[in-house]
């Protein structure tokens, strides 16, 4: 793909856009131009025929909704570029309709699995423990992605304050407040930081390792995070970051958060976004009818006809 990396560089550049965004982008981009070459065809010229014939390829392997969604959503990008800066005189996927998603209920888990999975990080041997603890704290204090977790700078809490600078998509700052419990977390994590750790003690990173970003992976997160559910006796197949992310706003949403509030603290662009997040509602309404309502209690088939 000829103009791939000038496309991912101005995507990066005047959009700000992560490394894991950039890398998804590539990912798909190049799968396209696998495609267009075993047809011996050149991407940058694809026409209306070959996007849609794409996508009917990728329907026909099985390929989920959302990530053929992803993928067109990726071409368009890549073409309104082209477009852009004149490489182009047309978009060939302006008339290209996208999958259709079905809007699938974000996975939680409760607030007492969230209890149990804290419980689990605080059982584990010192320096470990206080790793695990401040990570599960603050994914569920905070509701940020794994991304930017694994990346945050020590400067962010070593400050005395009682919230949290995040910086989310597209490099725009969020603040989001933080509870004693997280608060107490990050204590003993940057204890157990200044003294355990040597030559990483120097970094920048809040958890630094020796990986080439300089700070921890979202991989070793994800393996600590099923660890700590086989302790907690939960499912590790239920159990990612994004699962505590959900959960976080799902529990807010059921203890009467508004909705512009979560909102502001996922770092949602659109609240529509955050409006999933309500599914928590229907269950609460339901045991509010069932507990509240003077019928309740009433059985149906105590009712005879005359």
């Amino acid at each position: 793909m000829k103009y791939l990396d000038t496309f991912l560089e101005m995507l990066s550049s005047e959009r700000g856009a992560s490394i894991n965004t950039l890398s998804s982008y590539r990912r798909d981009l190049e799968d396209f131009a696998n495609f267009m070459s075993l047809r011996k065809k050149v991407s940058e010229k694809a026409q209306e025929k070959d996007i849609s014939n794409y996508v009917i390829s990728l329907d026909n392997v099985g390929m989920s909704a959302r990530t053929q969604s992803r993928r067109l959503s990726a071409l368009r990008e890549f073409f309104r570029f082209l477009f852009s800066e004149g490489i182009r005189t047309d978009n060939p996927t302006d008339n290209i309709e996208s999958p259709k998603i079905g809007h699938s209920l974000p996975k939680y888990l409760s607030e007492e699995e969230i209890e149990n999975l804290i419980m689990a990080s605080k059982s584990l041997k010192k320096g470990v423990s206080e790793k695990a603890l401040v990570l599960v704290e603050l994914l569920y204090a905070t509701g940020m992605r794994i991304s930017e977790l694994v990346s945050l700078p020590l400067s962010s809490v070593t400050r005395k304050q009682d919230a949290i600078t995040i910086m989310g998509k597209g490099r725009k700052e969020r603040i989001v407040p933080l509870n004693p419990n997280s608060l107490s977390a990050i204590s003993s994590w940057l204890k157990v930081r200044e003294k355990s750790l040597k030559k990483e003690r120097d970094s920048k990173w809040l958890f630094p390792s020796h990986s080439k970003t300089g700070h921890i992976t979202r991989d070793s997160c994800f393996k600590l995070l099923k660890k700590l559910a086989v302790i907690a006796n939960i499912d590790p197949n239920r159990l990612s970051p994004h699962v505590i992310r959900h959960s976080f706003a799902s529990h807010l949403i059921a203890h009467d958060a508004d909705l512009r509030s979560v909102q502001q603290m996922l770092g949602h662009a659109d609240i529509a976004t955050t409006e999933i997040y309500t599914h928590v509602l229907d269950n609460r309404l339901k045991a509010l009818v069932q507990s509240k309502h003077p019928l309740s209690k009433i059985k149906i088939s105590s009712f005879k006809h005359k």
